[in-house]
């Protein structure tokens, strides 16, 4: 199967990885931002993302696949704002932190690292093999 990666932030005290664990399927909604919007438009069902607390923690926590593509955000009041549905697909074993992936040269050109305000970023194939291979997460 031919996916693509991504990478979806959101500050734990908004929405945490326990609770997406909790309700397995949830609409990714609250984007409001263009190059985030474009990247949740280009999401395919079957992709998958990795689950960043950012703000606090600051750490990838999880994996998620997309299981509903891009449709109207129900939470925006107005605008053309999207969202997808995510599910849970398992917790990394061991959280990747900022500071790791900041210290790897490797991972230099990560969007997460150039973009660091952007909520919903690419990540290369080559980029999420280090990654997973950084948190002991085996693709399932």
């Amino acid at each position: 199967m031919s996916r693509s990666y991504w990478l979806v932030k959101s500050e734990p005290d908004a929405f945490s990885w326990d609770e997406q664990i909790a309700n397995d399927v949830e609409p990714w909604t609250g984007v409001r931002n263009h190059q985030a919007k474009k990247n949740l438009a280009a999401m395919k069902k079957g992709d998958r993302a990795f689950f960043y607390h950012s703000n606090v923690g600051r750490e990838i926590v999880g994996v998620v696949e997309i299981v509903k593509e891009a449709y109207p955000d129900p939470s925006a009041e107005s605008g053309s704002w999207v969202c997808v549905d995510v599910k849970a697909v398992s917790p990394m074993p061991r959280p990747v932190t900022l500071a790791e992936i900041k210290a790897s040269p490797d991972l230099a050109e990560l969007a997460l690292v150039r973009q660091s305000r952007l909520s919903v970023v690419p990540v290369s194939k080559e980029h999420w093999g280090i990654l997973c291979g950084m948190g002991g997460w085996a693709e399932k």
